[in-house]
């Protein structure tokens, strides 16, 4: 994702498929695109290499300090002027409440360690419906950024050494142990794999074999083409659902390196392709494409508080090109053929993260800490509280699976009550624990984040991952069997999406139910099913921060049906009348864009019991 002054046409014609590939994902047009940024990292390996390597056979030595102004020069300059051009747009257009992440963001990015920061902020899963990061594309730029960093050094390390394979022998060390680092940790934390270095250095260190092996390069337009086919299996084939980047990376890795090694041999309409105008000026351009790309597609939905359409979409591109153009035109190419001295440019680049850092720090200050609710002032920081079982252990994240001993209310007494289910179970866990203290029951909690009760399979995607979901749902039934409860109460977020063979998602959440069911109902005499919560439109927090209460609507519609013999609770007739407000009876009913807040839980908890007696629970 970096300009280049290389002459080797064909390099650009796959600068200008990747920048495309990543474009036409972010767009919604192509599912498996991502891998444009698979294909920049073996280009970027390849060129990089080769620009140090030829630096060695004919100096002797690795200029660290010019390796590292040169790339400064190159890529600084451009990322830092749509960094600030982000951030003031991102000020002026999203949610006041959020401009402490967005400072937070900032200042991890300027410093290219963002990519470890949305590691950890995806891997949290209060995080799956918060807004994007306007910043959250420069992970990649940040892995190559660190890669940069260390791989001369690597190869200052190798020329120590008296062997005569030794590059040989050190690139492919760094390849096959990345790539099996990146394989296990697809499998245990599927999150840190994506935006890790040391999982993706060897798509890098690919490139870097085929400029360091002359025999790895081949006049076969047939492995041109079968590399070509890899990446569009690839590109149409993988979807967010891939599990990624994993053995998976293999395909558009390999095949990018089948096409870099087969530069000269491209059959004639591939390198026509390739080496258009259209696609020369698309390679020329692809760094600030990159860069322009996400903010204009993702800044207008918090104008529109909603997705882009076609259109609009493709209008984001549009500008997206424009600006780029605008971009290599007036920064990247003035700076290129300009000489600066070395102080200079280590001034300029200091000085302007330093500016982004202050910049940072000012946006993240100005963040709104309140919203005025019927002339109160209320805390977004008490609306955001999350239930219990979420600070003391009890509700598992993602990698978890073996729940502790979580009881709550009459330990003693003789009358237990089991809350079974997800986040949107816990939803429900401050008014049971409240009616547990004041009826006198004891209360058992067994959820688990993004694991519904309704015993489903669910594609393993970012930091989920199905495995501990089904090992948690066998060690809860353990701990149901042995409590013995008087009632089990379920209740599951139903808008998950199946698999992607099954067709019928009624069928599938139905066919989960019915197990469910089976499985439970030999081991309690009652079982009520709480149905989900009407789905707000957005971040109801948000919303209201940012404009009038009358846009901060939910939506009343189920997700899915319940076929089983549960009992069934509906709640939207407590949280609805014609609409389904994001202010009910003077609390903010939601605390993102998906779970009630604990407030409204706690002044729902007398419905709840209400409910719970007609459907004929006593104690």
């Amino acid at each position: 994702m970096k300009p280049s002054n290389n002459k080797i046409l064909e390099i650009q014609g796959l600068r200008a498929l990747a920048v495309f590939l990543v474009l036409a994902f972010h767009a919604k047009f192509i599912p498996g695109g991502f891998i444009g940024v698979d294909i920049f990292y073996v280009i970027s390996g390849f060129l990089i290499t080769g620009l140090l390597l030829k630096e060695l056979s004919t100096t002797g030595r690795i200029s660290v300090k010019a390796f590292y102004l040169r790339r400064s020069k190159r890529l600084l300059p451009a990322a830092f002027l749509v960094l600030f051009v982000t951030a003031l747009f991102a000020w002026l257009l999203l949610p006041p409440n959020a401009r402490g992440s967005i400072g937070r963001d900032l200042i991890a990015t300027t410093f290219y360690i963002s990519n470890y920061l949305f590691a950890w902020w995806e891997n949290d899963y209060q995080n799956l419906n918060a807004t994007p990061s306007p910043f959250i594309h420069y992970w990649s730029l940040a892995v190559e950024e660190q890669f940069y960093i260390l791989w001369p050094l690597i190869l200052i390390a190798l020329t120590k050494l008296k062997s005569a394979r030794k590059f040989l022998v050190g690139f492919s060390l760094v390849t096959i142990t990345s790539f099996a680092l990146g394989v296990w940790l697809t499998i245990v934390a599927p999150i840190w794999a994506f935006y890790s270095l040391p999982t993706r250095a060897w798509e890098l260190s690919v490139g870097a074999l085929i400029a360091l092996v002359p025999s790895l390069r081949r006049k076969s337009p047939l492995i041109a083409l079968t590399g070509l086919a890899s990446l569009a299996v690839s590109a149409f084939w993988f979807n967010e659902n891939t599990a990624f980047p994993g053995f998976y990376a293999l395909v558009p890795v390999l095949g990018t390196g089948a096409l870099l090694s087969t530069i000269g041999a491209w059959p004639k309409p591939l390198k026509a392709l390739a080496t258009n105008r259209l696609s020369i000026w698309l390679g020329k351009i692809s760094y600030p494409l990159y860069l322009w790309h996400w903010p204009a597609l993702v800044l207008p939905i918090a104008i529109l508080s909603r997705d882009l359409d076609l259109g609009e979409r493709l209008a984001a591109l549009l500008v997206t090109v424009i600006l780029a153009d605008i971009t290599n035109r007036y920064v990247e190419e003035p700076l290129r053929v300009k000489s600066f001295f070395p102080r200079r440019v280590v001034l300029s680049t200091v000085g302007a993260m330093a500016i982004a850092t202050l910049v940072g720090f000012g946006i993240s200050q100005s963040t709104t800490s309140s919203i005025l609710i019927d002339g109160k002032q209320v805390t977004i920081a008490s609306i955001e509280t999350r239930p219990a079982p979420y600070s003391d252990g009890c509700h598992l994240n993602y990698l978890q699976s073996l729940p502790p001993l979580c009881e709550y209310g009459e330990l003693n007494s003789n009358i237990t009550v089991v809350l079974y289910g997800d986040s949107h179970a816990v939803q429900w866990f401050p008014a049971l624990e409240k009616l547990a203290r004041e009826k006198g029951f004891k209360l058992v909690s067994l959820t688990k984040s993004a694991c519904p009760s309704i015993a489903v399979v669910r594609e393993s995607v970012d930091a989920f991952n199905m495995r501990n979901c089904a090992e948690w749902r066998a060690n809860a039934i353990a701990r149901i069997v042995s409590a013995k409860p008087d009632l089990i109460l379920l209740s599951s977020f139903e808008h998950y999406a199946p698999p992607g063979n099954i067709e019928s998602v009624n069928q599938w959440w139905g066919d989960g139910s019915l197990q469910t069911y089976e499985t439970l109902s030999s081991l309690t005499p009652q079982i009520i099913y709480i149905q989900d919560t009407p789905l707000p439109k957005r971040n109801i927090p948000d919303c209201l921060a940012s404009t009038s209460e009358d846009k901060c609507l939910a939506s009343k519609r189920h997700g899915l049906p319940q076929v089983a013999k549960f009992e069934i609770v509906d709640p939207s007739e407590w949280l609805c009348d014609e609409l389904c407000r994001g202010i009910v009876r003077g609390n903010v009913a939601y605390r993102d864009s998906s779970h009630i807040s604990v407030a409204t839980a706690l002044e729902l908890s007398d419905s709840l019991w209400t409910a719970l007696v007609l459907k004929g629970f006593s104690l």
